[in-house]
């Protein structure tokens, strides 16, 4: 019983068999069959080389939230030179709710506000970089995917030792300030803290000093991801003027990054820029020196790079392979179809029977019918000499 069972589940499959195998000797092989099927698996054997490309490559999707998180604090890290020396000049926020955070993590370093030979030609890359990615937004998703492969953003330090004594004052680290709008500014004295406001002891500074001149070798807010290029990395500005007014004018968006290679919470940034002089007898008050207005946006940003599914690659492969079999075995049939229509249509490649004439004589050669069983009925030859 059990055999009988086996032979009929096997009679059942053999019927469900949908690929019919056609023994060899139905099958005819042509020349042209053949090149065309070495064309075919040839242009399989290509296109499914650069699906296997594109099935290792990633690219980066973008979502917007609500930002939720508003109790933790704001990170800003900071690396400006100034063109006045250190005991001149102060750092400080001031937020929106007039509550001033304390600069202790700010450092002051007296240097020399002209670069070397090959910090000059890196500050030249830099911007060219930035160029770039004003003109060219896709390349800002090159730098998401690969931001531990790039080195830090930093001005590299001095091949050389300065000869003249510093006349310039690095400002760099990092301060944690409220998730509110803020204003970061550098100007002339110390900051100073006070119940009613915000002062800098500036009297004591004469304004022949006064030289804002600056280079912006690294802002950010968030945190510090080797391989980001910011949009004010690389910015450098010339005073015509000692009173002169800097003002960036800056919009923060949250961003979560979640690549394959990092993940972090970090922030974007746009920015405006407005420089002016301070001229009191003209109209143009204020106070001279840089003012970083910044606001947070209420939306965030998430960064993710995605990557193609198995099944998904899978699933193209077998489209292209069969894909290109079907086209190639529709397009050799209808080629052969047009040939034959053509050599029908031409006669090409048609016997026609042709009178044989000799020297001496002709011979009349006349065809007889053929009786239903093959025999001839009747056949004459007439021979002239």
């Amino acid at each position: 019983m059990r055999r009988v069972s086996r032979k009929k589940a096997l009679s059942i499959v053999k019927e469900l068999d949908a690929f019919p195998k056609v023994p060899e000797s139905y099958v005819e092989a042509t020349a042209s069959g053949g090149t065309v099927s070495l064309i075919a698996f040839t242009a399989m054997a290509l296109l499914a080389f650069f699906e296997f490309f594109v099935y290792r490559d990633t690219w980066i999707s973008y979502e917007y939230e609500v930002d939720k998180d508003f109790s933790s604090k704001l990170r800003i890290n900071i690396d400006i030179t100034v063109a006045m020396r250190c005991q001149f000049v102060g750092a400080d926020v001031l937020d929106l709710a007039e509550t001033m955070v304390a600069s202790d993590g700010l450092q002051y370093e007296p240097v020399e506000f002209e670069l070397s030979p090959q910090q000059r030609l890196w500050h030249r890359m830099l911007m060219l970089i930035q160029n770039k990615l004003r003109e060219e937004h896709s390349l800002q998703d090159v730098l998401f995917k690969n931001v531990m492969k790039g080195g830090p953003t930093a001005l590299p330090p001095r091949e050389d030792s300065p000869t003249q004594p510093p006349n310039a004052c690095r400002i760099h680290g990092h301060l944690y300030v409220n998730k509110v709008a803020g204003n970061f500014h550098i100007t002339v004295g110390k900051a100073i803290p006070h119940p009613r406001g915000h002062a800098h002891l500036a009297a004591l500074v004469s304004h022949e000093t006064y030289n804002f001149s600056h280079r912006i070798d690294h802002l950010s807010f968030g945190e510090e991801i080797p391989g980001i290029l910011n949009p004010l990395d690389g910015t450098e500005k010339v005073c015509n003027d000692h009173n002169q007014m800097f003002q960036y004018f800056i919009t923060i968006v949250p961003t979560k990054l979640e690549t394959y290679k990092v993940s972090a919470d970090t922030h974007q940034y746009s920015v405006t820029e407005r420089e002016r002089v301070i001229n009191h007898a003209a109209g143009s008050h204020g106070v001279s020196g840089i003012f970083m207005k910044y606001d947070i946006s209420s939306l965030m940003v998430r960064v993710t790079e995605e990557h193609m599914p198995l099944w998904q690659f899978l699933v193209r492969l077998c489209g292209i392979i069969g894909g290109i079999f079907s086209t190639t075995g529709m397009l050799h049939s209808l080629v052969g179809f047009c040939v034959d229509c053509f050599c029908c249509r031409f006669k090409i490649g048609v016997y026609k029977p042709k009178q044989v004439s000799l020297l001496d004589g002709h011979v009349n050669s006349h065809t007889t019918p053929q009786s239903e069983n093959g025999f001839t009925r009747g056949s004459s030859l007439d021979l002239h000499s």
